[in-house]
């Protein structure tokens, strides 16, 4: 069976509606659990990306911070005034790497996945209640799906 072809003409964003446009939809999404998170880590002196960059930390070790962008996703000027402050609460080390000694690992600390062991369960809080009514094969279907558009939108080799 053939695949249905796309239409000729591009639709509006008017036609669509933000309410049917996948884009804003996540955005808003991010959005909301962003704002969700901030609350919980305000009082431990983080920030979403701050947040984000320790909880990639406490996955993949030692990335380039190239990497530590991509994944936490920002820009790698950002990222490195988020890095400062992280290093000067002893959260997050960089070093280079032994191997290219322009680029530039980073690691977390002792310190820093402590912090994130507090923050984890509020962070996985709240992305359970994202998911309230939302049996476990909706939920499965609906990350492979985001897995699917990640990397049709792939700009990078990770």
């Amino acid at each position: 069976m053939k695949e249905k072809s796309r239409k000729s003409s591009t639709q509006t964003l008017g036609e669509i509606g933000l309410d049917n446009f996948a884009t804003y939809l996540m955005n808003r999404i991010a959005a909301r659990y962003n704002a969700q998170m901030s609350e919980q880590i305000s009082n431990l002196g983080l920030n979403t990306l701050k947040m984000r960059a320790l909880a990639v930390l406490s996955i993949i070790e030692s990335p380039l911070i190239s990497e530590l962008a991509v994944y936490s996703v920002t820009e790698k000027s950002t990222l490195s005034r988020a890095l400062d402050a992280l290093e000067e609460d002893g959260l997050a080390q960089r070093s280079v790497d032994p191997c290219d000694s322009r680029a530039v690992r980073v690691k977390i600390t002792g310190a820093g996945r402590d912090v994130f062991d507090g923050v984890w369960p509020h962070m996985f809080e709240a992305y359970q209640a994202m998911f309230e009514g939302i049996d476990d094969d909706e939920r499965h279907a609906f990350i492979g799906t985001l897995k699917k558009l990640l990397r049709n939108t792939k700009i990078h080799d990770f």
